[in-house]
């Protein structure tokens, strides 16, 4: 039998390779090659832009096991002859951690009292009654001044229930919160509405978390229709993929004050600085840093050892998204 190839990001930290089992042959893959690859079992990096430079120089790849849970680019790029498996589990922590943190830093009005900070106004703090008031329609005298809200007893929808969908709800748990779940199709224990149900239960959100895959069903699932159906104020929290929110109508729903948004992923991405989306109000971005911790390459990488030990034993591999 021939030796097992594994190719894998030259990039990588080596003291990770110790992951694998031995009796193989790890290739380092470097990002721009200048000649033909030969390996079996590829590891290609976290980024899809870096993946597409190295394929064309591949030959023999039969496996593509990717370091992150979403591979729609990965098997776009390499068509329906590769066996495609996700790294299901592998930034569950950090995505379902930058979650929470968005949650409470919109909640918390962690944007205002940034701003505040840099221009040293201690006294401009009252500003978040004035937040509070226009985002929930709420002109009421209010005493003493709201400069902030609670997370305690919020109406959760949580659309998407994988790995890391669950992660987030076993943070969110503590806080008293009601959850309502939403996947691709329903099922109980727990109870999982289907998608095709989200619009019945959109004016019930007051924080509306995604964490699905980015799929041709799933592209501009939220449009300006279903954002109008979200309450007044509501937090939209994509911690997904950008085009499964409709850019223009967020931008058109936050310059409107109807709802406020987190979001780590934009359509398009990189954000162009010329971009109506930098300038609205009750906006947090992040630039796509949700899973990127020091963790993540270790998981990454014990997944892709795993599999590799499954594929020596004549084991069949697990989170497979494309039999090839």
């Amino acid at each position: 039998m021939a030796t097992l190839r594994v190719g894998y990001p030259a990039a990588l930290p080596v003291e990770l390779l110790e992951s694998f089992p031995s009796g193989i042959e790890l290739v380092p893959i470097p990002a721009n090659p200048e000649s033909e690859i030969s390996v079996d079992f590829w590891i290609p990096p976290p980024a899809a832009v870096l993946g597409q430079k190295v394929w064309p120089h591949l030959r023999g790849v039969t496996v593509a096991q990717s370091m992150m849970a979403g591979t729609e680019w990965l098997t776009d790029l390499v068509g329906p002859s590769v066996t495609v498996c996700n790294a299901q589990g592998a930034h569950s922590i950090s995505t379902a951690e930058w979650t929470m943190a968005a949650i409470f830093s919109m909640l918390k009005y962690v944007p205002l009292y940034h701003d505040l900070q840099h221009k040293a106004e201690w006294c401009s703090r009252k500003k978040g009654s004035a937040i509070y008031a226009e985002l929930h329609n709420d002109h009421l005298p209010q005493f003493p001044p709201i400069m902030q809200e609670e997370l305690h007893a919020k109406r959760v929808l949580l659309v998407g229930y994988g790995d890391i969908g669950k992660t987030i709800e076993s943070y969110l748990g503590p806080f008293g919160v009601e959850i309502t779940r939403v996947a691709r199709t329903a099922r109980m224990s727990p109870e999982v509405h289907a998608v095709d149900e989200l619009d019945s239960l959109l004016p019930n959100a007051e924080i509306l978390i995604l964490i699905l895959p980015e799929t041709p069903q799933s592209r501009g699932l939220i449009g300006a229709k279903q954002m109008a159906l979200m309450p007044q104020g509501a937090v939209l929290v994509n911690s997904a993929r950008g085009p499964i929110v409709q850019t223009d109508a967020l931008v058109e729903a936050l310059n409107a004050g109807h709802i406020r948004a987190a979001v780590d992923v934009t359509d398009p991405e990189p954000l162009p600085p010329e971009h109506p989306l930098w300038k609205c109000p009750n906006l947090l971005i992040t630039p796509h840093v949700a899973g990127s911790t020091p963790q993540f390459s270790p998981r990454a990488i014990r997944i892709a050892a795993d599999q590799v030990r499954r594929l020596l034993a004549g084991q069949p591999l697990v989170n497979v998204v494309q039999k090839g």
